[in-house]
């Protein structure tokens, strides 16, 4: 008989880790979003690791700014961006407060709330697709700006929170380069996931962007 997850809730010791530690641990645990129609939540499958100021491909590479202020604040917050001036992304700080770090979080399978996320997910063609990918992630969670600097680690039912979940055996992940990262950054084998898992979002390399020539 296969063991229930563990919902013991993750305590802020767990992420005042390394990013590099922590990210690949982060698989597994499950991602609890409450809101007023109801809760979701999401096995994670599929991660980024970001290292501050020393990873190029950080937001905090070049130090602290009003944008990324949350980055550098106490572990166990959510960090949240806007990109393509579209979409929200959605990271948990990692490290010692004043230090930089955190993980993307780009995909999971939605384990509860499924109807609700099918709602804000019209164009996902099934239940795998509700959450795979960081937009679609965070889409589905109903996860914007307004969260960002969320403590995803206090006490009480708060709108954001991690539970232990069951964690893969050590050969159940993969790693490779991140998606999209460009540069000196793009080498680093800092994106992890869970082997075959289905929800897992598809590779890219950096593709730059041309240039519109003028007439």
């Amino acid at each position: 008989m296969i063991a229930a997850p563990d919902r013991t809730p993750l305590t802020r010791d767990f992420f005042d880790r390394p990013v590099l530690e922590v990210a690949p641990d982060l698989l597994g645990r499950v991602l609890v979003r409450s809101t007023p129609d109801g809760p979701i939540e999401v096995r994670l499958t599929e991660v980024e690791a970001y290292d501050g100021e020393n990873d190029p491909g950080s937001h905090a590479y070049r130090g602290r700014t009003p944008r990324n202020a949350v980055m550098f604040g106490p572990p166990g917050h959510v960090y949240v961006y806007f990109t393509y001036g579209m979409w929200h992304c959605m990271n948990l700080v990692c490290g010692p407060e004043g230090r930089a770090g955190g993980v993307l979080l780009r995909a999971g399978e939605i384990v509860e709330g499924a109807e609700l996320a099918r709602t804000r997910r019209l164009s996902a063609r099934n239940d795998k697709e509700l959450a795979r990918g960081p937009a679609r992630l965070a889409t589905a969670l109903g996860i914007d700006r307004a969260l960002d600097g969320t403590d995803a680690c206090a006490p009480g039912a708060g709108p954001v929170s991690l539970l232990t979940g069951t964690s893969p055996r050590v050969d159940q992940v993969s790693s490779g380069p991140r998606t999209g990262v460009a540069g000196d950054g793009g080498v680093h084998p800092w994106r992890f996931w869970i082997t075959d898992d289905p929800t897992v979002s598809p590779y890219r390399a950096h593709t730059p962007r041309r240039r519109r020539r003028s007439t």
